[in-house]
């Protein structure tokens, strides 16, 4: 990035007249969806045009009662709403629903920002991703810098997966990192930089850019679906990329207790090996996803001789990710298969997933 750039971002975040619409997502956590939303309230002086729709997934609690309160209040009523669903449709369903409706309207936003429920944005973490948008026009995605609840940095940008990854995840050994060259997935960086992609926690697109390739793909359940999006957007040409002046702190997996450092070593649910498989078909193609599964099992086999030999104290044993791995990583034909909705599509249909039973 040119350094005039970097130093007119490393100030406070310029108003802007754009209009922004956020869209947040929740499952069963409505009272961390309104500490979300007030965190929000300062955004509203950068950008007098932001917009927040709160998506029930389905819920099937008393979620939209208090939700549809929340936004009543004075403070949010005239720009927040809520879009209640009567199916639990999984990430990507859920935020199409909402785009689908936000860029069908007359007044619709310029930029979409994606924020999970269980964050609470710093003054000024909305506006910066906008103002990056707004000063490098071949980005169709930028993401926050996300933090634990302690304050310390998080996991927020990411190099894609690969093959030979999957042989590393495996292992579990830096030793066999450095013999493949097998690039770290986190990445670190102190600066506004491109990346592959970033984590769909805190996540703003260009409206341009979605409409250009299409929203989520709806073969996903949940997780690796903003992977295959960012994948679709560098296919095209539109940068992603990473700011970390805009600072999310993240509860992390509040609704599945997956991806948080207390959940470290968990069994992870059927549909976090089901979207990985579908993720590596679609932007690998069949014959490397199924190369993939079965290169999991070599590095398994590492693992497994080195905590034989006593070489592998310091990896934990999760029996059950072999079980899982058998049995609902191997890729299908219908993982192959796009269902990615179009901006102009009707709502109000159910998940790709669900009608064709992916799952």
């Amino acid at each position: 990035m040119p350094r005039r750039q970097a130093e007119s971002l490393s100030g406070a975040p310029k108003p802007s007249s754009a209009k922004v619409a956020i869209i947040i997502v929740n499952y069963r956590t409505p009272d961390l969806a309104k500490r979300c939303l007030a965190s929000l309230q300062p955004e509203k002086r950068l950008i007098p045009e932001l917009q927040v729709m709160v998506v029930d997934g389905g819920s099937g609690d008393a979620s939209v009662e208090v939700l549809a309160k929340m936004v009543a209040e004075p403070a949010h009523r005239e720009w927040t709403s809520v879009l209640p669903l009567e199916v639990n449709g999984g990430f990507g369903w859920a935020n199409n629903q909402a785009i689908l409706r936000l860029l069908q309207r007359p007044d619709a936003p310029d930029f979409i920002h994606l924020l999970n429920p269980d964050t609470e944005v710093e003054e000024g973490a909305v506006a910066r991703l906008l103002e990056y948008l707004e000063e490098h026009a071949g980005v169709g995605a930028v993401g926050s810098q996300l933090l634990e609840p302690d304050g310390s940095l998080s996991g927020s940008a990411f190099n894609f997966l690969s093959v030979r990854g999957e042989l590393s995840r495996s292992a579990r050994t830096g030793l066999l990192d450095l013999l493949l060259k097998v690039p770290p997935v986190p990445i670190s960086a102190s600066n506004a930089r491109a990346v592959d992609w970033t984590t769909g926690a805190s996540v703003m697109f260009r409206v341009e850019a979605l409409k250009d390739v299409g929203l989520f793909d709806e073969g996903f359940f949940l997780y690796h679906e903003e992977i295959e999006l960012m994948w679709r957007l560098r296919r095209r040409g539109w940068g992603v990329a990473f700011e970390p002046l805009s600072r999310v702190r993240h509860v992390g997996g509040a609704s599945t207790g997956v991806h948080s450092r207390k959940s470290a070593g968990k069994r992870r649910p059927r549909y976090w090996y089901r979207s990985r498989a579908r993720l590596f078909a679609l932007t690998r193609g069949r014959q490397a996803a199924m190369l993939g599964y079965l290169i999991w099992f070599v590095g398994y086999a590492v693992w497994a001789l080195r905590r034989i030999t006593g070489l592998g104290r310091g990896a934990k044993p999760f029996s059950h990710q072999l079980r899982d791995h058998i049995r609902f990583a191997l890729p299908r034909h219908s993982d192959g298969i796009p269902a990615v909705r179009a901006w102009n599509d009707e709502p109000n249909h159910l998940p790709a997933w669900m009608e064709r039973d992916w799952l």
